[in-house]
């Protein structure tokens, strides 16, 4: 196990408004996202992920991404996911100033999510990383399925290495490494930041686990001893993936906020806001929380939200 210590501060990247609410059946009404985010922007998270530019034939959920993107209050940033060139663009002129760029460490994955190799995936991200970069735009990676796949079971740390150094190489800030069906233990963990982080710097590393077998906080608390200091959560434990069965939801912000307070891990982010933001989109699917955090602690607000 390569621990080289906890970092003092995390940086928690919000992805309950895009992966979060693209996964859920009920259709949310864009008044409803939007209301969402602009709730989400004042708990003091930085990055919250508003959207996604795919085709609304292959994701209903996000055809209103441009009416969203336009409705927000921006305060901080809001990356957008952009599967090609053509959402890329339609991102840009919806005024998205950080796009994100999804691979798979899974051959099968890769066919049944964007039909197409993960050799291909890649190819298709690399002009749209070159027009960021003439744009000034920063482009983050994601690599789904690094420790299962529903298809093709255990994934080999190695091959997670590859697809997360090969995104780096072609303009990438970030690479998220995601447990999209959420079997991950610890030990699981261990074996894949030991192989990845002798190949990307742990700097450049964010991770990004599902809550499915409840083992997201433990896999988090690892991965804070190899260093790495981004993580994405969703609000309320929003989320899933259509294209992996059984997989549940996110891990909840809340929750990770909660555990991060306990051990001192600074995030600059309000708990009572998040519970608030928690609480409101679960009203809307008329659902509770999958959060322990926000059942055990109703909306506390400090000051009254919109």
């Amino acid at each position: 196990m390569r621990s080289i210590g906890r970092p003092e501060r995390v940086t928690l990247y919000e992805v309950g408004p895009r992966d979060g609410l693209q996964a859920e059946t009920a259709m949310v009404s864009t008044a409803d996202k939007i209301a969402l985010i602009d709730r989400l922007s004042q708990t003091g998270l930085e990055f919250i992920e508003a959207a996604s530019f795919v085709s609304p034939k292959w994701v209903p959920q996000m055809g209103d991404a441009a009416e969203v993107m336009a409705g927000i209050t921006r305060s901080v940033q809001y990356p957008v996911l952009t599967p090609n060139l053509k959402g890329y663009e339609a991102a840009r002129s919806a005024g998205a100033e950080v796009v994100a760029i999804f691979g798979a460490a899974s051959e099968t994955f890769s066919q049944k999510n964007i039909n197409c190799s993960v050799a291909e995936s890649l190819d298709r991200f690399v002009p749209v990383c070159q027009q960021a970069r003439q744009d000034g735009v920063k482009v983050r990676g994601y690599v789904s399925c690094v420790v299962g796949c529903p298809y093709e079971g255990a994934i080999e740390p190695v091959a997670v290495g590859d697809v997360a150094e090969k995104l780096l190489a072609m303009g990438c800030y970030e690479v998220s490494l995601g447990d999209t069906i959420g079997v991950g233990t610890p030990a699981d963990v261990e074996r894949l930041l030991d192989a990845v982080v002798r190949r990307v710097s742990r700097n450049h590393l964010a991770v990004h686990f599902h809550d499915t077998y409840g083992q997201a906080l433990a896999n988090i608390l690892t991965s804070l001893d190899y260093g790495i200091a981004t993580i994405d959560s969703s609000v309320g434990g929003l989320g899933g993936c259509p294209y992996a069965p059984g997989a549940s939801g996110n891990v909840a912000t809340e929750d990770v906020v909660y555990m991060l307070n306990g051990l001192g891990i600074d995030t600059g982010v309000d708990l009572n806001r998040v519970i608030d933001a928690a609480w409101f989109i679960s009203d809307v699917l008329v659902r509770p929380p999958r959060s322990k955090v926000a059942q055990a602690l109703r909306p506390i607000s400090p000051d009254p939200l919109p």
